[in-house]
């Protein structure tokens, strides 16, 4: 325990061999920990013990980095610090702290890596450590690929413990008495003699100290908050309409503005007359920004109406200008040219399919489309530029990005631009971005000294997306004797990779497994299979959406797989668990089964589906029952079976379970992006349906904690979802869709 304290607290050094593999050059650089961020501008009587602790005379303050999008994360990550520090739920409050290398993130890089979630080889092991490497290497702060726990599971409980280490340090100095007799509880260190000294007046003796080298951590019998159902620190306020978001955000001498650019991304302004809007009631001025035009106005209303004012002539898309046009574009890259990845080729696919009777092999063509982020809070900032100062509020998934586009746009320097993250109202992979604070931050130059907060019209959010990509597969397949024994699967799709890390001036080195994820690592031993990725150029630029490739390829792999078993007549559970060929994915797959009454018979016109994902190393199987009705498909039950390793809030852990389905549920109905002219034709909510609550199926989730690394679960229940959906409705219909969304092929009800 000692050991793995000690590796935490060095924020997880890498071993020889990780070093050996061409990392040795930077070994000074990684194992060098960070400044603490807190130290700088602490205020006056607060004391902080490392990046995750500060304690000053009105309490305990927790520093939690990770962006809280909705899912939860601020509260399992101040649980993970206060179960080792040793204060009571609540008796704290809750801060995300300032950018900082010190918050890297040394997970969520790996899900790059061309690296199966079930391999354990050493390559495979020192692959995902040099993951870690970079990340901490590029100080990457970023929320995101399902690793707020995984990173933090060790980290902050070793926070946690080190403080609390020092302020028991600081009570036998102060005492006498020695460490070992002296215990916490609740936030106070208690004396043998029952006299109780509370954190806050330790704090200044405890921040004086070396932090120690050696911490033991609790074991998860010894847990008092871990583990436990736990009420999330922002429901009540949540649930009460009194959450403050960024939108929400009141400054004093506050002004207001939005911007209007190009709905046809990346295609320019070619003329604006501003007169009209500038003339218009409260506004204070209309500014050119880059690619468009921003209002500054005296409240957020006048600048909407000003902004509908403009008179603008936009350039051209630089892409195919119609949905019809993009899929001519992805059916056209299944090419040697365009191959971007083949990490998938176990036995010979194509002597296989030689070899067979041509009227015995199975094709087929699925298509997924566009899907738009839509969160419910639109893309906001507040900006003042004022003293060479800069000071950005907004709800963010990357602060040190935006420090470096802010610095890019505004000229000040990095080390005078303060970053404060807000409480954001949903993302699913949006703010991932910085565009939007980049304009808010060209109208704070044009109108400096007072606080700009600039909202985007819905319209404007909704056209202005960075999209999930569009996606063709075309696969053949083979099944004979009752088995299926060849699968071909090949995936066109553009690169997120490329599409996002362009837009911060990074490159994109290798092949994007995105385009591939939830597909390349499946856990099936099929004895000819192969899996291949084609890039297609860039058309709309995209970006990461909840569970980002495997969100249309778990529907890609899981509903031709479904065919080949029908086609072999076997039974869709049993012949995925006789396929499966790792066993904590065939004890999902069988718990799932359970839970489900798989095999018991159900009316007529009813059916069940099922689907099997693992992606972000979590794999999860998943079963939706459906009736058809004479008005169309209902959704009755949906089970869900992940294993998460270890579960830290039962509570939160069924809300993502849960959340993530019906996600997934939702947009496989429904959920589609088109275009037309190079503009999205779905402008507002109403045009983007999604799952309403009376198509809501009830939804019983099981979480399995059988292996021995903690998972995350904010993403993995979306990819299986469509898929177990589409084959519940053939298994009720004999009706086989491949494209989505599904109601283009079958009504709901």
């Amino acid at each position: 325990m000692a050991q793995l304290a000690r590796i935490a607290r060095r924020t997880f050094l890498v071993g020889a061999g990780t070093l050996a593999a061409g990392l040795a050059v930077g070994t000074y650089i990684y194992q060098r920990d960070p400044s603490n961020p807190l130290s700088k501008d602490l205020p006056n009587g607060a004391h902080t013990l490392n990046p995750y602790v500060r304690i000053d005379a009105n309490g305990i303050t927790l520093i939690t980095p990770r962006a809280d999008l909705g899912q939860g994360a601020y509260s399992v990550q101040a649980a993970l610090i206060a179960e080792e520090l040793d204060v009571a739920w609540g008796q704290f409050q809750v801060e995300p702290g300032p950018p900082s290398a010190a918050y890297y993130n040394g997970t969520v890089m790996a899900e790059a890596f061309p690296i199966a979630a079930t391999a354990d080889t050493f390559m495979a092991r020192t692959g995902r450590g040099a993951a870690g490497v970079m990340g901490k290497m590029l100080g990457m702060q970023i929320t995101g690929g399902s690793s707020t726990v995984p990173d933090a599971f060790d980290r902050l409980r070793v926070a946690g413990a080190v403080a609390r280490q020092m302020l028991l340090a600081a009570a036998a100095h102060q005492t006498g008495v020695p460490v070992s007799r002296l215990r916490t509880e609740g936030g106070q260190v208690l004396l043998p003699d029952g006299k109780r000294l509370p954190y806050t007046a330790l704090a200044a003796a405890a921040g004086m100290l070396t932090p120690p080298s050696d911490v033991a951590l609790k074991s998860a019998s010894e847990w008092k908050l871990l583990g436990k159902p736990m009420q999330r620190l922002d429901i009540v306020a949540k649930s009460t309409g009194t959450a403050t978001y960024g939108i929400d955000l009141r400054l004093s001498g506050m002004v207001y503005a939005t911007v209007r650019t190009n709905p046809r991304l990346g295609g320019g302004i070619k003329g604006v007359d501003g007169k009209k809007a500038a003339a218009a009631r409260g506004v204070l001025k209309v500014v050119p920004i880059s690619g468009g035009v921003g209002v500054i106005a005296d409240n957020t209303w006048r600048a909407f109406q000003a902004a509908h004012m403009l008179e603008i002539e936009w350039g051209a898309a630089p892409y195919p200008p119609t949905t019809e046009a993009m899929f001519a574009q992805a059916a056209a890259s299944f090419t040697d040219e365009r191959r971007n990845s083949r990490q998938k080729d176990e036995g010979d696919v194509e002597a296989a399919l030689k070899a067979a009777d041509p009227a015995q092999v199975l094709q087929a063509e699925y298509r997924v489309p566009y899907l738009a982020h839509a969160p419910l809070e639109p893309m906001n900032a507040v900006v003042q530029l004022k003293d060479g100062r800069l000071d950005i509020w907004t709800g963010t998934q990357i602060p040190r990005f935006v420090v470096t586009g802010a610095a890019a746009v505004s000229g000040v320097a990095e080390d005078n631009i303060h970053v404060h993250v807000q409480v954001m109202g949903g993302s699913f992979g949006r703010r991932l971005e910085d565009d939007y604070v980049r304009q808010a931050v060209e109208l704070a130059k044009a109108h400096p000294g007072v606080p700009i907060k600039m909202t985007w019209t819905r319209e404007e959010d909704m056209t202005h997306d960075f999209p999930r990509p569009l996606a063709i597969a075309r696969a053949r397949g083979l099944a004979a004797n009752g088995q299926v024994q060849t699968y071909d699967l090949a995936i066109a799709s553009q690169s997120v990779n490329a599409s996002q890390l362009g837009r911060q001036g990074q490159p994109a080195m290798g092949p994007d497994m995105a385009i591939v994820a939830g597909a390349w690592d499946q856990p099936f031993a099929i004895p000819h299979y192969r899996v291949t990725g084609y890039r297609v150029p860039e058309m709309v630029p995209v970006s990461s959406w909840r569970s980002v490739g495997a969100s249309g390829n778990g529907f890609l792999h899981e509903c031709f797989l479904d065919e080949l078993i029908h086609a072999a007549g076997a039974d869709p559970l049993a012949e995925r668990l006789r396929l499966c060929s790792h066993e904590p994915s065939k004890r999902v797959l069988q718990a799932v089964g359970e839970l489900s009454g798989w095999g018991q018979p159900l009316p007529k016109g009813s059916g069940r589906g099922m689907a099997f994902t693992l992606s972000f190393g979590v794999p999860v199987a998943e079963v939706v029952e459906v009736t058809a009705t004479p008005q169309g498909i209902r959704i009755d039950k949906a089970f869900a079976v992940a294993e998460v390793g270890q579960v830290l809030d039962p509570v939160n852990l069924e809300a993502q379970m849960s959340g993530g389905l019906l996600w997934g549920l939702g947009h496989a109905m429904f959920g589609e992006l088109t275009y037309a002219d190079g503009v999205p034709e779905q402008t507002n909510l109403h045009a983007y349906q999604s799952l309403r609550l009376y198509q809501t199926p009830q939804v019983v989730t099981r979480a399995l904690q059988t292996i021995g690394r903690i998972k995350g679960i904010g993403e993995p229940g979306v990819p299986p979802a469509a898929p177990a959906l589409a084959n519940a409705i053939f298994a009720a219909t004999g009706k086989r869709i491949r494209e989505l969304p599904l109601r283009k092929h079958i009504d709901f009800v």
